[in-house]
């Protein structure tokens, strides 16, 4: 299944969209084209690739467990031709499913769609407040946008209190700044359920690299730096958590960092050892330097050079101080 073949249903009764995991099959089987025709295309009736207020009801396809995941689909022959457009469809389905992710995740307190801050800047696609009050922006981002278009969005935010999390359609290029800026890069495919980030590779060492502020950056790391080589790793959305900071890695992943990290700064300390020996066995060595008593100088020789006392031969300068020769 492509994610453009995904629908995302509006009840006629409530006036509000739904997806299909919001309740059971049964559900939607009454409420749909074989039953009340209550359930109809969101897009279509609010005017994606068709007339304004045309409706659809939709059909349910695939089934839980198997290879086709549960879907809402147009009946044969009732789809706008050419179907809806991708990026629209990434971008409701997308946005619906982050909030009922987000409303599963431990210390959630409230989960809304379309918030505006109280500013009145900015719409976040999906608020969220955590139960130590934070405020976190879940924006599902189906196009590209320039750095100063992303700077302006992520300034709004942050002068609001609100922690921005981005989730961007794949094979969409997302703007650098986003790591210049300390973020992670989320990416979210819908037909698949999956979540995908980077990690950035362990950075080339440079002389004396041990002595760096930061070392993680000698490891793999996330959220990667701007220029970074990236390594691309995915995850289920339902794996991944939330809490004040944004989107969280599951365990195995943190610790796949964490060993990694560890390694690098295991080594980074090896060489400072190392470092620091050297510099004592110097110090060592000067300091009995110091302390040997200093041998006085030989006498000088008398002119014409050096002579025995007894055989009036030339003496070896090892032996001015005794006199004579050994055997003399």
């Amino acid at each position: 299944m492509q994610d453009d073949l995904l629908v995302v249903g509006f009840d006629l009764e409530t006036g509000r969209e739904v997806h299909v995991a919001d309740a059971p099959p049964a559900r939607w089987r009454q409420r749909g084209y074989s039953g009340t025709g209550q359930l109809v295309c969101f897009y279509c009736f609010h005017g994606f690739e068709a007339p304004v207020g045309t409706r659809v009801p939709l059909v349910l396809r695939g089934r839980l467990g198997g290879k086709v995941r549960l879907h809402f689909a147009h009946p044969p022959g009732k789809a706008p031709v050419g179907g809806h457009h991708p990026e629209t469809v990434w971008h409701i389905t997308t946005k619906h499913t982050l909030a009922r992710w987000a409303r599963t995740r431990p210390g959630v307190a409230a989960v809304r769609l379309e918030q505006w801050t109280p500013d009145q800047d900015r719409r976040a696609d999906v608020a969220v407040r955590m139960g130590d009050g934070t405020k976190l922006a879940l924006e599902a981002q189906r196009m590209l946008m320039t750095d100063d278009g992303w700077r302006a969005r992520h300034r709004d935010y942050a002068r609001a209190g609100i922690v921005d999390v981005w989730f961007w359609r794949p094979r969409v290029h997302f703007p650098h700044v986003v790591l210049d800026a300390g973020l992670p890069v989320w990416f979210y495919t819908p037909s698949k359920g999956l979540a995908w980030t980077a990690f950035g590779r362990p950075h080339t060492r440079p002389y004396r690299w041990w002595e760096a502020e930061n070392l993680s950056v000698f490891g793999l790391h996330h959220p990667p730096c701007a220029l970074d080589e990236l390594e691309r790793v995915s995850v289920p959305l339902g794996e991944l958590g939330l809490d004040s900071g944004g989107a969280v890695l599951p365990e195995p992943l943190q610790n796949q960092l964490h060993d990694s990290q560890r390694e690098a700064r295991e080594e980074a300390a090896n060489w400072l050892e190392s470092k620091a020996r050297y510099a004592r066995q110097v110090r060592e060595a000067k300091q009995r330097a110091a302390r040997e008593p200093k041998l006085s100088p030989p006498p000088p020789a008398p002119a014409g050079g050096l002579r025995c006392t007894v055989c009036k031969r030339p003496l070896a300068a090892e032996l001015a101080r005794a006199g004579p020769h050994i055997l003399c």
